[in-house]
């Protein structure tokens, strides 16, 4: 049985800051995970209020924010840009540490 959800929307250039990239390799996390969740539409760790923005955000093309924690508690942030065009063209997606926003 394939549980696997289709992409939900388009992820655009992908990026990470410096703290993102750190926090991965420190813990020995695959960024392509956590970037599949995304944009498979599971927010993570997110109210159930933020869940539900993302959700609208699929329609209307504003900006997509997921949290995850890393295996050592650290939380990651992964923002994908408002649509840019009439295309649902997305410029970009960020992997980012809170502090680093």
């Amino acid at each position: 049985m394939n549980t696997q959800r289709k992409v939900e929307f388009p992820l655009g250039r992908i990026v990470a800051t410096p703290g993102a990239i750190e926090a991965l390799k420190r813990t020995n996390a695959d960024g392509l995970h956590y970037l599949a969740r995304h944009s498979r539409g599971d927010w993570g760790e997110l109210s159930q209020e933020d869940k539900e923005t993302n959700n609208q955000a699929l329609v209307t093309g504003a900006r997509i924010f997921s949290a995850y924690l890393l295996p050592d508690e650290t939380k990651l942030w992964i923002i994908t840009d408002a649509t840019i065009d009439d295309h649902g063209t997305r410029p970009a997606t960020t992997l980012l540490l809170p502090e680093e926003y």
